[in-house]
């Protein structure tokens, strides 16, 4: 049953990793609103394809909380009932949350596919807390985080909510995205705790202080990466070689910043060198550092081609993942060589 437990938590972080990228997909191509309610869609649990799904029509059977588009407003059902030959308001509310009543199939569906990912990432992280009751005489802590990354999940869940309500609000975002994060900490905690090779070397203070520094640093550009992605948002409208045009000055620190992540990580890589000892994860560090780098001048120089934006951000949620992994050896008796 542990080997149930372990596999479960892989298969949860690989779809909130997936999630992550869906995500940065519906970001890039502009389909955050594809589905202006929450959790259906338009009302539907599966949403419409055309846009004279959306229209009021008479002799029409209607349910509670369906939604349709009237002069370009968004009214929502407020029973069930069958539509006669006029329009009658009393069986229309107004849907308040926000004004954007525009549909788009191709938006629609991206952002309702990112959704069903969502929901299935739910429910993994779900199987997964029911299968670590089985594992807690092993250790305990395996059922108590479980508890705590499915009110993550719950909470994400909720997050999500806002997002759409505030139609798009940065905050919003960017409070979601931390969220996801929280989560793949978790996720990577009980994969670190499920590890059984353990060799015990010893750890210098020193080196212990450069990575804290270098995780602080990998946040702190992700969280001004999420603030220079808001300012491209804004310019999309635009043609791509003008999106970094009037960049603010965020931009050029997390450019810079950059180059300060790559020289932290070759120190620590010099003085695991000196204790001759080799982390295999921290060497998936160091690509994925390479490879954050080389999507940022793409995007930079050719003018953001499609799919660097996504790529960019699930590099840097791999890379906070590798980190904590790589932490939680250093700062615990169960180092692995070979990890």
């Amino acid at each position: 049953m542990e080997n149930s437990f372990i596999k479960s938590v892989k298969i949860s972080l690989i779809l909130v990793y997936l999630v992550i990228a869906a995500g940065s997909i519906v970001r890039m191509t502009g389909s955050g609103m594809g589905c202006p309610d929450w959790p259906k869609c338009f009302g539907y649990w599966i949403p419409p394809t055309e846009r004279s799904q959306l229209d009021w029509k008479s002799d029409q059977q209607y349910t509670q909380g369906q939604v349709i588009i009237l002069e370009e407003k968004l009214r929502v059902s407020n029973e069930n009932f069958r539509s006669s030959d006029a329009f009658n308001n009393d069986h229309w509310d107004y849907y308040t949350q926000h004004d954007y009543a525009l549909f788009n199939v191709y938006h629609t569906w991206i952002e309702y596919l990112n959704r069903l990912l969502g929901a299935l990432a739910g429910l993994a992280v779900l199987i997964m807390t029911a299968l670590s009751f089985w594992s807690w005489k092993r250790n305990i802590t395996y059922p108590i985080v479980s508890i705590l990354i499915l009110f993550g999940i719950a909470l994400q869940a909720w997050l999500g909510k806002t997002v759409v309500d505030s139609n798009l609000s940065p905050h919003s975002i960017s409070l979601h995205m931390g969220m996801a994060l929280l989560i793949v900490l978790g996720l990577v905690f009980l994969l670190f705790l499920s590890q059984k090779k353990t060799f015990s070397i010893s750890v210098k203070t020193s080196l212990k202080v450069w990575v804290w520094f270098a995780m602080l640093l990998t946040l702190f550009q992700i969280g001004l990466g999420t603030q220079v992605r808001q300012f491209v948002d804004l310019q999309m409208d635009k043609p791509a070689g003008q999106w970094l045009d009037n960049a603010p000055i965020k931009f050029y620190i997390h450019r810079t910043l950059s180059l300060l992540v790559l020289g932290v990580h070759i120190i620590i890589f010099w003085i695991l060198s000196k204790m001759k000892v080799n982390f295999r994860v921290f060497n998936q560090i160091l690509g994925l550092i390479g490879l954050e780098i080389l999507s940022g001048i793409l995007m930079f120089y050719l003018d953001f081609p499609f799919s660097s934006q996504p790529l960019h951000l699930i590099l840097a949620a791999l890379l906070f993942g590798a980190q904590s992994f790589f932490i939680l050896q250093l700062i615990s008796n169960r180092n692995s060589y070979d990890l």
